[in-house]
């Protein structure tokens, strides 16, 4: 998305040969398949197999690498730190939800501590039932991407053809404010949107959000009480609307496939922050 123009927030990628290698620099490869093969209960194979992976030392120049990538983007920028499995997203299977993102993250030591814990939720008990039923228990091709820190005044999900009622004709969009956070882990029941593609707005339902989850100065998250009149007051304008419907026709016609897309807007702009595609 970057490399067409498309609004995404700044950022790097620790590849997905990162996990591999430092597994064999430890020579601890053989034993994490020995344990993903075994066909032991799953809960028992994640608690092993993630102690090995959050006790990973840095492969040779990682953590040197990490730094000096996060001095480009700026001195002090937060960034998100966020899993994406090789294996993660395709029309068959999607791991939404499941593998660990971690916000408003201060400083390269502690990217490369969130690093190794996006690397063991690759691990978790039903990241491993979801892998053995979708995908292969074999697969090490772990990559985390590290974005800028966005401080949006909303955000929210939206697809770019109603996966519900299967009509390519129109798109469904959600929205929260702050950030996204709380409509992903389902704290905050979200406003709601049917959208035509050309913009024309089908259908507006306006949820009551009683709190918000925003960046603290020091790191991290928190979450916030909204004002009654402001959790209550519609999310998204119709101008905003018809910017979020034309940006989905994008990159739906990007990717060749309908997309399950973040987004947010901060101080007015729209920002694209994951696109993937829409599952069978």
């Amino acid at each position: 998305m970057t490399r067409s123009g498309l609004p995404v927030p700044e950022g790097f990628v620790v590849g997905t040969s990162a996990m591999s290698i430092a597994l064999d620099s430890g020579g601890l490869r053989p034993e994490v398949t020995a344990l993903l093969d075994s066909g032991g209960p799953e809960a028992q194979t994640a608690g092993a197999v993630r102690d090995i992976i959050l006790a990973l030392q840095p492969p040779d120049g990682l953590e040197a690498e990490i730094a000096a990538a996060m001095t480009r983007l700026g001195p002090g920028a937060p960034v998100a730190v966020r899993s994406s499995a090789s294996a993660e997203d395709s029309e068959a299977a999607s791991f939404a939800g499941q593998l660990d993102t971690y916000l408003n993250v201060l400083g390269a030591g502690t990217v490369w501590k969130r690093v190794r814990e996006c690397w063991a939720s690759f691990f978790s008990e039903r990241a491993l039932f979801y892998r053995a039923r979708k995908a292969s228990l074999s697969d090490l091709g772990m990559a985390v991407v590290v974005q800028q820190m966005l401080r949006p005044e909303k955000a929210g999900v939206m697809f770019t053809i109603d996966p519900v009622r299967r009509r390519r004709d129109q798109l469904i969009i959600e929205a929260v404010w702050g950030l996204g956070e709380p409509l992903v882990s389902g704290k905050v029941t979200p406003d709601h949107y049917v959208v035509a593609r050309d913009g024309t707005v089908k259908q507006v339902r306006v949820a009551v959000q009683s709190m918000a989850i925003l960046p603290l100065p020091g790191g991290g998250t928190s979450e916030q009480p909204l004002d009654p009149d402001h959790g209550a007051s519609r999310v998204l304008g119709e101008s905003e609307l018809v910017e979020l419907a034309a940006m989905g026709n994008r990159l739906q016609q990007h990717f060749g496939a309908p997309q399950d897309v973040e987004w947010a807007y901060q101080q007015g702009k729209l920002y694209v922050l994951q696109s993937r595609p829409v599952t069978r």
